[in-house]
């Protein structure tokens, strides 16, 4: 099919890319606390992740996210949900979220923060980013092979995440 035909228009919708990883070792998962001169979600914990890069698949992008912010290279991820959030703007983002087991290697820091395995059980004492205490414990009851979830998140008036799943 030529470039022509893929039906690009501007005053479409469109969404840039994004992965989002969770990594577990037995009831512990692997969140990135966010430096405290980030940007956005300084000193909330999140899972691994960042954009997909021009070129990139979305499984190396994946690995590449994982590698940057920890220094551990992965294996045996499986896609666990696909989000859409609308952000209000023409562009939106779209995440593909991928749950993982517990790479080989040691932890390293990296700018965009410190990685720290939590216990399961930890997690609602935490500072987390605002979306993850509904979608993380989805994620962490996920098996390979089971329904990806369908996830679309969208603000109301007041600027309130809303979180919908799909069927």
């Amino acid at each position: 099919m030529p470039k022509s035909d893929q039906g690009v228009f501007r005053d479409r919708y469109s969404l840039i890319p994004r992965v989002l990883i969770f990594l577990t070792l037995g009831e512990k998962v692997l969140l990135l606390k966010g430096s405290p001169t980030k940007r956005l979600w300084a000193n909330l914990y999140n899972g691994i992740g960042g954009h997909i890069e021009r070129g990139e698949d979305v499984i190396s992008a994946a690995h590449r996210e994982i590698l940057e912010e920890t220094g551990l290279k992965t294996y045996n991820l499986w896609l666990c949900a696909l989000i859409t959030i609308d952000t209000g703007q023409d562009v939106g983002i779209g995440m593909y979220v991928f749950r993982g087991d517990h790479p080989n290697g040691k932890i390293q820091p990296s700018d965009e923060g410190v990685a720290e395995w939590i216990k399961f059980s930890e997690l609602k004492k935490l500072p987390l980013v605002e979306d993850l205490p509904t979608i993380l414990p989805k994620i962490l009851d996920m098996q390979p092979g089971d329904e990806i979830l369908s996830v679309h998140y969208a603000y109301n008036k007041g600027g309130k995440l809303q979180i919908r799943f799909g069927k």
